[in-house]
């Protein structure tokens, strides 16, 4: 089964984008994708997005998650970074893409899981 990371904007997004990130999942796994979720992730070390603070939340640590997340990928498995809608304002999701494309990994469209079109 291939994996997918999801990357998406979450600053700035009431309850940091999460319900996005969680509809992604669902879908992924509806197709058979084994999902990467930074929401998940986050909701597993104890954080709330409802409370929309990042008091106490560790960025450096979540980062360092995230890259290793994407780096445990594998082009030969099929895997892929899957974009969520708005990433293209998000620093962090233009990063985890460059990454991905730096590693040869498909890029893929969160709202279909096919192809992400090519933008400049």
């Amino acid at each position: 089964m291939a994996s997918a990371y999801l990357a998406g904007p979450m600053r700035g997004y009431q309850a940091f984008n999460f319900p996005a990130f969680d509809e992604a999942a669902a879908r992924g796994r509806s197709l058979g994708w084994h999902i990467l979720s930074p929401a998940e992730m986050d909701r597993d070390i104890g954080f709330d997005p409802l409370l929309d603070s990042l008091a106490g939340f560790d960025m450096n640590a979540a980062i360092d998650r995230d890259i290793a997340a994407i780096r445990s990928l594998s082009k030969e498995d099929g895997d892929a970074v899957v974009m969520l809608p708005g990433w293209e304002q998000s620093k962090g999701a233009r990063a985890e893409k460059a990454l991905a494309e730096w590693m040869g990994l498909r890029i893929l469209d969160a709202r279909t899981f096919e192809a992400l079109a090519h933008v400049q």
